[in-house]
């Protein structure tokens, strides 16, 4: 008797895209919201070819072997410099998506610190009324803190912070970064570069207890727990 086949089966889970169809994803994201990235990657693919080919009938003695390898190495060079260029085009056009929107600094510190640096997603402290935040990353530099809302409102909330860290970490240094478009502030995109280029004043070791030591506090302090700075919404007084 032949099986018949099951009407109520699951469907078979979709495929997840290839690399090169990914990348043309992302190419394609890139383009939208950054026009000169396409210009930029040609450049930054033709120039070394150019190299490549110069060099080649320059110094191949009119070998063709000798050629073709110099422009092989050209074409490859070109293509990963046009691979770094995407990354960061991409990167920095993922960013302007999600610039001035709650939860902003929380999504670089989780996603874009490189090297031994340690960043909360979750706000050390919030205005529930606002949805201004104030983020916290520690690394080689010392322990830094980000706000994220306009300067004038989070000016009073990064030194109320700054001050709880120097009374539990008195020799540890701590300064202060805001994230916006105003003077003196530094833009989303450019914050990971940032607190890469902070002076070394830790060891590694250091920063990881330091950062122990400051998560171990973080119960104390008044933030609500599972705050989620993406859905954060100013709280309603009660009705009497």
């Amino acid at each position: 008797m032949a099986r018949t086949k099951d009407a109520g089966s699951a469907p078979k889970p979709q495929k997840e895209p290839g690399r090169m169809k990914q990348m043309w994803q992302v190419f394609q994201m890139t383009r939208r919201y950054d026009s000169s990235a396409q210009w930029l990657m040609l450049l930054g693919f033709l120039a070394p070819v150019a190299v490549g080919l110069g060099l080649a009938l320059w110094l191949s003695g009119g070998n063709g072997f000798t050629i073709a390898l110099w422009v092989i190495a050209g074409v490859l060079a070109g293509l990963l410099i046009a691979l770094v260029i995407l990354g960061r085009r991409a990167e920095r056009a993922a960013y302007s998506q999600i610039d001035g929107q709650p939860g902003a600094v929380g999504a670089v510190l989780r996603s874009g610190l490189r090297g031994n640096w340690v960043g909360n997603e979750m706000p050390v402290a919030v205005n529930g009324k606002t949805q201004d935040a104030v983020y916290r990353a520690v690394g080689r530099g010392g322990v830094v803190l980000i706000s994220e809302g306009p300067r004038s409102r989070t000016e009073r909330m990064l030194a109320d912070e700054k001050r709880k860290v120097e009374r539990v970490l008195p020799n540890v240094p701590v300064r202060t970064l805001s994230v916006g478009h105003e003077e003196g502030s530094v833009e989303l995109h450019r914050l990971a570069a940032t607190l890469r280029k902070s002076k070394r004043t830790l060891t590694k070791p250091e920063v990881l207890a330091v950062t122990n030591r400051l998560n171990s506090l973080q119960a104390s302090l008044p933030i609500p727990k599972g705050v989620d700075p993406m859905r954060v919404r100013p709280q309603r007084g009660r009705m009497r």
